[in-house]
């Protein structure tokens, strides 16, 4: 107790209110117990100066004097330190960084000075005083917003709005996770002279920013798009430029920037009697069309009965009602086979040779036949859904409720990416990185005419800055449309056969130079790459 009532013998410290500092003395005293750093910290604690800034060289000093009995006429111990801030812009001028560092003993920040350093700086509007308050209250902040310049609204692009619900798309209906529109085409929508179609809104200029500096920004301009032109079976509405209207009685059809009225052919069955149809429009077939006959549409073809090995070709979609019976296999009658550019969809088809740019639909079963689809095959709606010996190839998947037979008989299917979309992306990459060498050299232009401003002539330089804005919008079209190409060949890499219930030996698929060949019978289940390579994928069914 005698050592603890000895320890600090002698130091004084005490507060100098002009020089704004803790000043420690020392008069040695005889036998006093000697401190040291926690000691002495403890002490200004408790007189109530912890709040300031400890000078460790000076208490090590003080210290050492003090343990070693020699005097100390005045030492600087402990300071205060005013809050400091910074105020700075980040580098597009739209808005003001605020960082605070705490007082330590001295005196806070003042909101009134932080409005003063940003009028310093230049910035009058877009201030957030209650932000200024509260970071000042607080004592600290790093990198609070305490003005915000006006960013220019960009323009929106033009688009079209399809004002018929029920208008055929020609379109792939596949989403970017590869799911299908199990859409229901139904039967064939009829507009009159006169009927609203779509709309056209036009691209706006957008709003103009300011920064914090009162520097204007430009707003970029919307993309404009007009209708395209030649726009079959509609006319622009008098009274409204953005406005289209059917011009004849006929189906609806969307097409690239615009919409177009086909006219619709009708007719009760087609044999011997009506004789081969060829038709610019749609053709709807109430009955049946009998083996060896024709029918060709550059719209959709849709058949109200069924289809006995004869040749449709649509360049919309083709929807048969009843089922298909083609001539596969048979020497006689010719080559026949049912091909269109979007979706095919039938009750049944046997023996049938069956292509489509987009998806193909069977509702019950596909027997010996040889069908192609760009995206999707489903076989399978509300009945037996049995894909039973031929050919199926499809880009991402084959869907059937049982694929196969009991007897083997041979099934073979071909799956995976599409030759073309490789091609096509590879065109992309060549068109974009010429693009981005005009680009890079127009950069350079203007990087130049930024260091020598009375080189370059003002028509020659806003000429560059045109051309530079076109090139950089073409580019990041270019990328958006490669990006697509990547997820669809993404999802052909994840392509798969799938049975509901069953599969049976004698199926092959393929993909790529890759074969599986089902042995013995399955349950539900699909074929795809594993991490073995291609196989059966029993828990993905």
């Amino acid at each position: 107790m005698a050592d603890e009532q000895l320890r600090g013998a002698g130091l004084a410290l005490r507060f100098d209110p002009e020089a704004r500092a803790l000043i420690a003395t020392v008069e040695p005293v005889a036998a006093s117990a000697p401190i040291d750093e926690s000691w002495l910290r403890a002490r200004i604690a408790e007189l109530g100066h912890a709040g300031l800034r400890y000078l460790p060289a000076a208490a090590t000093v003080l210290l050492g004097k003090y343990n070693s009995g020699a005097p100390v006429a005045a030492l600087r111990l402990a300071e205060c330190v005013d809050a400091a801030f910074t105020v700075s812009l980040v580098p597009d001028g739209l808005s003001a960084m605020l960082d605070i560092t705490p007082a330590q003993g001295g005196d806070p920040v003042d909101a009134a000075a932080v409005l003063a350093e940003l009028a310093a700086k230049g910035v009058s509007s877009g201030i957030d005083e209650d932000a200024i308050r509260q970071a000042a209250a607080a004592g600290a902040a790093t990198g609070v917003v305490v003005a915000r310049g006006r960013p220019p609204v960009h323009g929106e692009d033009a688009r079209f709005e399809r004002l018929l619900p029920d208008a055929r798309d020609r379109s792939p209906k596949v989403d970017e996770s590869g799911r299908i529109d199990y859409r229901d085409l139904g039967d064939i929508a009829v507009v009159h002279p006169g009927e609203r179609l779509m709309l056209r809104h036009p691209a706006t200029d957008g709003i103009p920013g300011m920064t914090l500096l009162g520097v204007p920004m430009a707003a970029r301009p919307g993309k404009e798009a007009l209708f395209a032109g030649n726009l079959s079976g509609v006319s622009v509405d008098p009274g409204n430029p953005n406005l289209l209207l059917a011009a004849i009685v006929g189906q609806p059809v969307q097409v690239a920037a615009g919409m177009i009225v086909e006219p619709v052919y009708s007719v009760g069955e087609v044999g011997t009697a009506s004789g081969n149809i060829s038709f610019d429009g749609s053709v709807v077939i109430k009955g049946d069309v009998a083996a060896g006959m024709s029918v060709r549409a550059s719209g959709d073809i849709e058949v109200g009965g069924m289809v006995e090995a004869a040749t449709l070709e649509a360049g919309g979609s083709i929807v048969i009602k009843g089922g298909v019976v083609g001539n596969l296999g048979r020497k006689e009658g010719g080559e026949q086979h049912l091909r269109c550019g979007g979706s095919f969809h039938a009750a049944y088809a046997q023996q049938a040779k069956i292509e489509a740019g987009d998806s193909i639909f069977i509702d019950d079963t596909a027997m010996q036949c040889e069908l192609t689809a760009v995206n999707h095959i489903l076989v399978g709606g509300k009945r037996r859904g049995h894909i039973i010996g031929g050919k199926a190839q499809a880009t991402l998947s084959i869907k059937g409720k049982v694929l196969g037979s009991p007897n083997r008989v041979a099934t073979r299917f071909e799956i995976g990416v599409d030759p073309n979309l490789h091609k096509l992306a590879q065109e992309k990459a060549k068109l974009r990185d010429g693009k981005e060498t005009q680009l890079l050299e127009i950069s350079k232009l203007l990087d130049f005419a930024r260091q020598n401003p009375q080189r370059i002539r003002p028509e020659m330089l806003e000429k560059a800055r045109g051309t530079a804005a076109v090139l950089a919008d073409e580019i990041a079209a270019i990328r958006e449309e490669e990006q697509a190409l990547e997820r669809k060949i993404e999802l052909a890499q994840q392509s798969r056969v799938i049975a509901e219930e069953a599969i049976y030996e004698g199926v092959d698929v393929y993909l790529g130079n890759q074969r599986y060949r089902v042995a013995g019978e399955h349950g539900a289940g699909s074929i795809g790459l594993g991490k073995g390579g291609l196989g059966l994928l029993a828990d993905e069914g």
